[in-house]
């Protein structure tokens, strides 16, 4: 039986859509446009849908970023996800933004034994949100906020030839590490819906599936609302 799983990635500026088939990705659009995730996202999956020939009834289930990644953007993937579940009455899938963006790497580029790979979703300022793999795609470290500096990585070195930084947070990092031959910065490589085809029909074939009704992104850190300073005027 084949099994048509619809994949959603909003968790950074990065709208993206991919419709898979067993776990083999049959259409993807990437859309990086300001305030996509709000005006194209529904756009986008009708698009993937026409252009595979495929509607929302052959649909098995739908897989969406978890996070971690922006707050607002995390929140509108997860809301349309729901609510196609909901009104199609299929399963929900949740995968690992950071796992996702690893294997997608690591499918492209492969991997090196004896290197960590950390693949970075922006934050703010110097900070991002990691988490540490091996070249066998074991998890060294759980995903955490990092703020990153010129020595953070000397105690992985300890343990580790090379270290690979990959996705939206790792390109504020080139400069700062450009003098360094073991600490490896690919820039401009971002999140894919398309990446995260395996883990979606590996979790599918386990029925590894979340509660629709109560599911919430994994935000990591809490959204704070900040007030802009009033502005005072002379009398």
């Amino acid at each position: 039986m084949n099994n048509l799983i619809l994949q959603i990635d909003t968790s950074t500026t990065i709208c993206s859509v991919a419709l898979s088939e067993n776990g083999q990705t049959l259409r993807v659009i990437d859309l990086d446009e300001p305030n996509a995730h709000a005006a194209k996202l529904t756009i986008l999956i009708a698009k993937v849908l026409k252009q595979t020939n495929r509607t929302m009834q052959d649909l098995s289930a739908v897989a969406v970023s978890m996070g971690p990644g922006s707050y607002t953007g995390l929140r509108i993937g997860v809301s349309t996800a729901k609510g196609l579940c909901y009104a199609l009455d299929i399963p929900l899938i949740a995968i690992n933004t950071l796992e996702a963006l690893f294997l997608g790497y690591k499918g492209q580029f492969g991997s090196t034994a004896g290197d960590a790979y950390l693949p970075m979703i922006d934050a703010r300022r110097m900070e991002v949100y990691t988490a540490v793999y091996d070249h066998n795609a074991a998890l060294v470290k759980a995903t955490s906020a990092e703020i990153i500096d010129v020595d953070y990585f000397n105690e992985l070195l300890q343990n580790y030839h090379r270290v690979h930084l990959f996705g939206s947070g790792a390109d504020k990092f080139e400069d700062l590490f450009s003098a360094s031959d073991r600490v490896n910065v690919l820039s401009r490589f971002n999140v894919s819906a398309t990446f995260l085809s395996t883990l979606a029909f590996d979790k599918f074939q386990r029925q590894e599936f979340e509660d629709v009704a109560y599911f919430e992104p994994f935000y990591l850190k809490d959204f704070v609302v900040t007030t802009a300073k009033k502005k005072v005027g002379l009398l």
